[in-house]
């Protein structure tokens, strides 16, 4: 079986010359298809910039970071907007969902902005908000939503495109510990049944244990 994600000496520096930090110091790792993948270092470890990095919303300093035989560093303009909204779903640890929109229309951004029909859609929407316990709070505002409501609205968001890779940044970050156990078995059942692929990052060993294997990160090293 082949890698769906391949990274290769990851590298990725902030500031300046004689104050540069190494936020990835030559991280190399596969993901394969289906696998339920962690992440675990302390905060300031590099989890995040490694998950920003492979979401194309920074841009690494060297290495490569290859995506289904697709190389990153080849992307741009449309095809790089295509990889960000289809390819790739992140989940954060905040949430970030838009007030001023109720969950259904925050799920449906995505299906809107990458001109998924209507029907298709709907579909998909009613088939997660199901799933992930959402329908009575899709015509909620997030200001109206528990901690845990929020999360799996904006798991439902992540997940609306049937992306290959789930990225899930310290998910359970700002959630109680009932809330965070059934997120992740939401999670964990995503994995089982419909074979998602969820790479997550995360310094909360509860959460970890629902991963089939875990990569430990320290000063930007695997």
């Amino acid at each position: 079986m082949e890698p769906i994600l391949n990274i290769e000496n990851l590298t990725k520096t902030y500031g300046a010359v004689p104050n540069q930090t190494k936020a990835l110091n030559g991280i190399t790792f596969q993901v394969m298809p289906g696998e339920f993948l962690g992440i675990m270092g302390s905060s300031g470890s590099g989890k995040t910039t490694l998950l920003n990095c492979i979401a194309a919303v920074v841009k690494p300093a060297g290495g490569s970071i290859v995506m289904e035989d697709r190389n990153l560093r080849s992307l741009d303009g449309r095809a790089l907007a295509e990889y960000r909204g289809k390819t790739v779903g992140y989940l954060f640890q905040n949430f970030e969902l838009l007030d001023n929109l109720t969950g259904r229309e925050n799920i449906l951004l995505p299906a809107s902005l990458h001109k998924v029909t209507e029907k298709a859609g709907s579909l998909r929407l009613k088939q997660l908000a199901e799933y992930l316990e959402i329908t009575d709070v899709l015509d909620k505002f997030p200001g109206q939503m528990s901690g845990g409501q929020r999360q799996r609205v904006a798991a439902a968001r992540a997940m609306i495109l049937h992306p290959k890779l789930i990225l899930a940044d310290e998910p359970t970050g700002a959630l109680d510990s009932k809330n965070a156990k059934n997120l992740m078995e939401k999670l964990s059942s995503l994995n089982q049944e419909e074979q998602a692929t969820i790479l997550m990052a995360t310094h909360d060993s509860g959460a970890a244990s629902f991963c089939k294997r875990i990569l430990f990160i320290q000063d930007g090293v695997i």
